[in-house]
């Protein structure tokens, strides 16, 4: 939903490898040109490491974008296999077709793949295997692999191996009984984490990349980006997603720092503090271990030269040192609020299923849910409509109708519950027999952006309209929209979709702050509807009264 309130053309932070995203930072750049220089030229193994998210993967996608003309590349996804079917991946990859009876032998696999790479040669091509997650590979795939570059020519190897992994593949391969294999490893790379200043440039690249050149992220931002993703890619790309979620419900044109420690929150289930924070605490801490040094030695001064014991009254103590006297009054921290609602979601486990949710959802559309299976189904035979949604607090506030949450405790167990009523402090959730108020803040926490509202279209099957477009249902649309300016007359060919008719959804479109192309989509009809809803159907807030 924030692309078009940023005018982004798309999400620019997805965690899917996307080649068009890549950021080359000097380390990435080096490992992709070795890469490239690998696969032109002969000779054992390449090995390229880096931590969990730091852009591997992404690497390797961008390689495969640039393969010469007359290379040919054989990808291994999963390394989680014996030898005979590893051996069996990289005939598939390159080709080689294997007769049934032999796809069970490791001699017969090898022979047919070797009759592949002479051939290649004599061709004047390139032949390499990538192996992704190769920190996985079993001894006996590890032993395979090495034998592999036994194929050869008496002037050069016929097959190049490039080893993708985690750290732990370098460790892997330094045990003693690996090391023929490590003794043939020509390349070693290891991405590390971005810079702060790469980190910088890596978010803004993104975003111009998807289409926007202003700056969505301040200078703090930034900084708060990098301190608490560490400078790996996947976990930037996680909170710059959640801050422009968080920056498009507050309605914020610009990302600060408190949102991105608010993100980061969301994300990881814990509270994140600013940088001056921890310098706050460590001085607090330093005057506190001053004060426990100072008072004992003010104590006993006065005893040593016979000065009055009222030098040493507690008032006087609590003057001089004020920093312990106020560690001593600090309240003990309450239990956050988010437990709470864990405790309660556990307590109410068996009836925060999915089939438990919908039925209290379609009861307060005054249909029953027979059975668990297919609720949505039974709701299409009362005349209603599921609309699965992923997006924000102020999404749920447009749509303003009752919905099933997914929420997600600590442990990744998934709860569905009922939202009924929401305001800028509080939701309203109901579980089982019984409904929570709770803080907002509380459940987003717990609340990833997943939800399905009902709602009731006004044809059997919701279909977008456009110019075009006729039938009852652009009627409908022409009234709720003439509705809304306190006119009731109903048009002349009022069931045709028009250019006039086209521009008034436009302008509800940028009211509601909906893709405004003029188009009545589901979720504009949605949008509408719940705009001026029914009396009889459930609402999460009352539509503001409209003069006429």
């Amino acid at each position: 939903m924030y692309t078009s309130y940023f005018g982004l053309s798309e999400k620019p932070f997805a965690i899917t490898p996307d080649p068009r995203y890549l950021y080359l930072s000097e380390r990435h750049a080096e490992a992709l040109a070795h890469l490239l220089y690998g696969i032109n030229e002969s000779g054992g193994f390449i090995q390229l490491t880096g931590e969990v998210g730091t852009g591997k993967t992404t690497v390797v996608r961008t390689l495969l974008s640039r393969i010469p003309q007359h290379a040919d590349v054989a990808v291994i996804l999963n390394p989680r296999i014996t030898p005979t079917e590893f051996l069996l991946s990289i005939c598939e990859e390159l080709g080689v077709e294997i007769d049934a009876t032999e796809r069970d032998s490791v001699k017969s696999l090898v022979d047919a793949l070797n009759r592949r790479l002479l051939k290649a040669h004599s061709e004047g091509r390139r032949v390499t295997v990538i192996v992704d997650e190769a920190q996985n590979l079993s001894a006996g795939v590890l032993e395979q692999v090495r034998l592999l570059t036994n194929l050869e020519t008496p002037t050069q190897k016929l097959l190049q191996i490039i080893l993708i992994g985690q750290p732990e593949l370098a460790e892997m391969l330094d045990r003693n009984e690996l090391r023929q294999l490590a003794q043939r490893i020509t390349g070693r790379y290891h991405l590390s984490p971005l810079s702060g200043e790469e980190t910088r440039e890596y978010v803004r690249h993104r975003v111009r990349v998807a289409g926007v050149s202003a700056e969505l992220f301040t200078p703090g931002a930034l900084r708060e980006i990098h301190r608490l993703s560490g400078g790996i890619p996947r976990i930037v790309n996680v909170c710059c997603d959640r801050a422009l979620l968080g920056a498009y419900t507050r309605e914020q044109r610009t990302v600060n720092a408190a949102l991105v420690r608010r993100a980061a929150g969301e994300v990881y289930g814990r509270r994140y503090f600013p940088r001056w924070a921890s310098w706050l605490a460590a001085c607090l801490t330093i005057a506190a271990v001053a004060a426990i040094f100072f008072i004992p030695w003010h104590l006993w001064v006065p005893v040593r030269t016979g000065a009055p014991p009222t030098m040493t009254t507690p008032a006087s103590v609590a003057a001089e040192a004020p920093s312990a006297a106020i560690a001593e009054s600090r309240p003990t921290p309450k239990p956050a609020p988010a437990a709470d609602l864990e405790a309660l979601l556990a307590e109410n486990a068996a009836t925060t299923t999915e089939a438990g949710a919908y039925r209290r959802l379609l009861a307060l559309w005054g249909t029953a849910l027979t059975g668990d299976q297919d609720p949505c189904g039974q709701a299409a035979k009362a005349g209603l409509a599921c609309l699965d949604q992923h997006g924000s607090w102020a999404q749920v506030h447009m749509l303003n109708r009752p919905a099933v949450l997914t929420l997600t405790d600590q442990h990744g167990q998934r709860h569905r519950v009922v939202l009924t009523a929401l305001d800028n402090q509080s939701a309203t959730l109901t579980l089982g027999e019984r409904s929570e108020r709770v803080p907002l803040d509380t459940v987003s926490r717990l609340w990833f952006g997943d939800f399905t509202i009902v709602w009731r279209p006004k044809s059997a099957r919701a279909r977008r309209l456009a110019i075009g477009s006729s039938g009852e249902a652009v009627r409908w649309l022409r009234r709720k929209l003439s509705a809304l300016h306190g006119s009731s007359v109903d048009p002349e060919h009022g069931d045709v979709y028009d250019q006039a008719l086209a521009d008034a959804v436009q302008e509800f479109q940028r009211q509601h702050r909906l893709v405004a192309d003029g188009v009545a989509g589901v979720l504009t009809q949605v949008v509408l509807d719940s705009t001026l809803a029914d009396p009889q159907s459930p609402l999460l807030e009352p539509p503001p009264a409209r003069g006429g």
